[in-house]
C-alpha cells in the first residue's frame, strides 16, 4: 500500500484489515498498531521528494510467530533512535520501536532510493491463511480470485481511485463483469 500525508489513519486500517485475518492477539495488534503509526510518522517526515510515497507491508512467518512491518521512504539518511530532553515534544518514535518490537532495523532500497526501515514482533498465535479470507479491498492483487456477485472472479487489474463518498477507493477490472468499485477498507472475501 502507498500512502500519503494523511496516512496514518489509513496504515492502521489496513493493519487492523490484515491482522484480524491472521488470528494475531489483541495485545501484539495493539503493540504492532503503536510501531506501525511511528514508522509511518517518521517516513513522512522524512526529507524527501514532494510527490513521494510512503509504502506499507505487512507480512507474516507463521512457523516463526513473527509479524513484520515495513515501511518505505524516499528519503535519505539512516534511522536513529534519539534520546530526546524533557523539554522535547518529538523525537521519541524510534525510541518506543527498540522498546516495543522484538528486532528492527533498516535496508537500503533495491532502486537506491530511499530505505525500509522493518520491524518484528513475535505471536505464537499466528495462524496459515484459510483457502479463502476477507481481506480489505486495498489488499487485493492482480490474479486472486474475489467473491462478488454470487460467484468467483479473477481480478485483471487493480487501481486506485477516490469513492463517491469520499476517501480512498480501489477498481477492480474482472474477467467477467463490469469494473468494481469499492471503498479501499471494504471487506471481500479472496482465494490466492
Amino acid at each position: 500500500m502507498y500512502v500519503s500525508l494523511s496516512s496514518v489513519p489509513r496504515a492502521r486500517a489496513l493493519l487492523h484489515a490484515v491482522l484480524g485475518g491472521w488470528g494475531v492477539g489483541q495485545a501484539v495488534r495493539d503493540t504492532a498498531e503503536l510501531v506501525l503509526s511511528e514508522l509511518v510518522t517518521n517516513a513522512l517526515r522524512a526529507p524527501a521528494p514532494r510527490d513521494r510515497q510512503v509504502g506499507v507491508r505487512i507480512t507474516r512467518a507463521v512457523g516463526e510467530g513473527r509479524l513484520r512491518l515495513e515501511v518505505s521512504d524516499a528519503g535519505g539518511g539512516r534511522p536513529e533512535v534519539r534520546e530526546p530532553g524533557a523539554d522535547e515534544t518529538g523525537g521519541r518514535g524510534l525510541l518506543l520501536v527498540q522498546a516495543l518490537a522484538d528486532h528492527w532495523g533498516y535496508e537500503t532500497r533495491t532502486a537506491g532510493i530511499g530505505k525500509t526501515v522493518y520491524a518484528e514482533l513475535k505471536d505464537p498465535d499466528l495462524v496459515a491463511a484459510p483457502e479463502t479470507h476477507e481481506v480489505a479491498a486495498v489488499m487485493v492483487r492482480t490474479g486472486q480470485r474475489v467473491r462478488v456477485w454470487g460467484a468467483w472472479r479473477t481480478v485483471l487489474a487493480v487501481r486506485n481511485d477516490q469513492h463517491t463518498t469520499g476517501g480512498p477507493a480501489v477498481v477492480l477490472t474482472l474477467d467477467d463483469g463490469p469494473p468494481l468499485h469499492v471503498h479501499a477498507t471494504e471487506p471481500l472475501t479472496v482465494r490466492a
